[in-house]
């Protein structure tokens, strides 16, 4: 069963999960997922949590706790999702000590309401790197245009940092030039470089959502021609910016300070269209240093008959460009494409975080105790 993703490991892909929740903590199927399927992280985000809690696996306890406490919705949530990326760092610990801080890794995401507000993004990537507690945690920040200097700021104090929903090539340039900024200033005061890491999640099957529809609304040969095949091209296009980047005289330079890459992690890899291959974007982007956070069933897919054939990035970056010049000379503007990508990536954290603040106030007001 393992075999695909031992190969895809091989090739330098590292292996997160895109998921979590108490009940895959308790169980011990995060464990085996470790030893067993070559998973080596895990990323979470407002609705995975959504998901999650609403499901009740798991937290009725804690909620009960809380609401004997009148604790505040949004302070009781900060602390059920802490306490589960917690958690989930204790089973990944030994990955992270064996990778030298490489892997082993969880994710938590700063509130999405914060997504347009830097200063408030800042205090609370500090106040969840406080909470969780770990050194194998990754804070969240989205790469917005407020997004950027939180991430300089937040890796200046020495936080690891995933930056999450990049769509857009320009961004994430900016993006690196983000984490080179955090880096040099970590350095200027006295921060050990080698504790500091990062990766950057460059979304992919939502490209081709956007890109798709607006090919279906012409309607030509030519714009049949090019379905599915914009966000494989994008992210490619992406890994030859980041060759650039370290390439550079900056990022050589904090190398030799003991600075660590910051990854490309495509991110978004299960494909929303039925008709596509179900590992297109887990084979399609096989490239060494990179991360693959994959929900179950891709990984589950991948596993049974994934397709790995070593690398299908770094020979493709010129039909990459051909691919997406086509898609302009049609009339597909990219940039409209990633900034709508980019706002609806927002809104649809917003939305599944406010959802899940309203459950879970229902739950407390159910479990309150009823006193006399």
């Amino acid at each position: 069963m393992t075999d695909a993703l031992k190969r895809l490991s091989d090739e330098g892909v590292a292996i997160w999960l895109d998921d979590l929740s108490r009940k895959r903590i308790t169980s011990g199927n995060l464990g085996e997922l470790l030893d067993e399927q070559h998973v080596v992280g895990v990323t979470t985000n407002p609705a995975i949590f959504q998901k999650a809690i609403s499901g009740g696996d798991g937290y009725e306890q804690q909620l009960a706790d809380l609401a004997s406490r009148g604790v505040a919705v949004d302070e009781a949530l900060r602390m059920i999702t802490t306490a589960d990326v917690r958690d989930a760092a204790d089973v990944l610990r030994p990955v992270f000590d064996a990778t030298g801080g490489k892997d082993g890794r969880v994710s938590i995401e700063v509130d999405p309401r914060l997504a347009h507000r830097t200063t408030a993004t800042i205090a609370e990537a500090r106040q969840l790197a406080w909470l969780v507690d770990r050194p194998n945690t990754f804070i969240k920040i989205p790469a917005t245009r407020a997004g950027l200097p939180a991430i300089t700021e937040t890796i200046g104090k020495g936080i690891s940092v995933n930056v999450t929903l990049i769509f857009s090539l320009e961004r994430y340039r900016e993006v690196m030039d983000a984490y080179m900024a955090g880096l040099e200033k970590a350095k200027a005061l006295g921060l050990d470089l080698a504790e500091i890491h990062s990766v950057a999640s460059f979304f992919v099957s939502r490209v081709d959502t956007e890109v798709d529809k607006r090919l279906a609304a012409l309607g030509t040969d030519e714009a049949a021609a090019l379905k599915s095949t914009a966000a494989l091209a994008n992210a490619r296009l992406a890994y030859q910016e980041y060759e650039k980047v370290v390439a550079g005289d900056r990022w050589q330079a904090l190398t030799r300070a003991g600075a660590n890459a910051q990854r490309p992690l495509w991110a978004s890899t299960g494909v929303k269209d039925p008709q596509l291959p179900d590992t297109l974007y887990v084979d399609g982007l096989v490239a060494p240093n990179t991360v693959n956070t994959m929900p179950e069933a891709t990984l589950q897919a991948t596993a049974d008959h994934g397709e790995i054939t070593g690398d299908t990035v770094r020979d493709g970056y010129a039909a990459a460009q051909e691919v997406l010049d086509s898609l302009a000379k049609l009339g597909i503007s990219y940039d409209d494409v990633v900034q709508v990508l980019e706002d609806e990536g927002v809104e649809k954290f917003e939305s599944a975080w406010r959802d899940l603040l309203k459950s879970t106030e229902a739950e407390l007001q159910r479990l309150a105790p009823k006193e006399a």
